[in-house]
């Protein structure tokens, strides 16, 4: 275990001998490290967080602090970070409140770049990209692969779906369902997020496949059309993933863009 001489350590913190903290770095009783973490100068680290193994956390983050709710009253929640994440400078992860589960959860292979900001009971599954700025209000669900342009953020129990991408700038309102790309004050769907989908083998009949599908949606006022929809491409998995997704939002799909 390397840690700088200038760290402030509690001793009740667990922390794997491989993991190496950096200078003026500030780690809390309860907080667990594990196996090959670097947690580079001025990190703290607080409350119930669990940090898996491979995460590198970089200068002046700060991990399982007090959510920003008015409503929290000191409960001991949480902060779950998984494996391999890259968390750069200055973001914020704060942990959970007991009317949202109690834990935010980050999963593995995300890129959280600098000044991003995760609020109290997220949801990041895997490999999730957010450019610097990116914002997330409490109890957003993010699928796995999702990508955020720079100053994106999302409105409290949003979701967005699998392999979406949110442009630069977005404010989305509400949610964002999977493959799309959505972008905007009060974000609109744009189009697919064929390049994504490419990236991540989807050939090319399946991306048309799935474009002609999202024009079916748009054709019959999204959700309405789903009954039939759902008899017709009943044996294919993208449209029964698209399908689920808007059955259970909770606060409304975004909407396609007026042409």
């Amino acid at each position: 275990m390397s840690i700088h001489p200038t760290a402030i350590v509690d001793p009740a913190a667990h922390i794997s001998e491989s993991a190496d903290i950096g200078p003026y770095c500030i780690i809390g009783p309860h907080v667990e490290i594990e196996a090959d973490c670097e947690l580079h100068g001025h990190v703290i680290v607080q409350g119930h967080t669990h940090i898996g193994r491979g995460n590198r956390i970089f200068h002046h983050s700060a991990i399982g602090n007090p959510p920003q709710d008015i409503k929290y009253a000191g409960e001991p929640t949480a902060v779950e970070i998984g494996e391999g994440n890259i968390i750069r400078e200055f973001v914020t992860v704060n942990c959970g409140t007991i009317h949202g589960g109690g834990t935010t959860r980050i999963g593995s292979g995300c890129f959280i770049m600098a000044y991003c900001h995760i609020a109290h009971d997220c949801m990041l599954e895997n490999n999730v990209i957010m450019a610097n700025c990116a914002t997330l209000a409490g109890h957003v669900h993010i699928a796995e692969r999702v990508n955020f342009g720079g100053l994106a953020a999302v409105h409290q129990f949003a979701r967005i779906g699998r392999l979406a991408f949110i442009g630069g700038g977005a404010m989305v309102r509400r949610d964002v369902p999977p493959f799309v790309i959505a972008r905007g004050d009060r974000a609109r769907i744009v189009g697919l997020n064929r390049v994504g989908l490419e990236r991540n083998g989807f050939s090319p009949d399946r991306i048309e496949k799935i474009e002609y599908i999202y024009r079916l949606l748009w054709r019959n006022d999204c959700d309405s059309g789903i009954p039939e929809l759902a008899q017709d491409f009943a044996s294919d998995e993208d449209a029964q993933e698209i399908f689920a997704f808007i059955k259970d939002t909770r606060i409304g799909i975004s909407p396609p863009r007026e042409d």
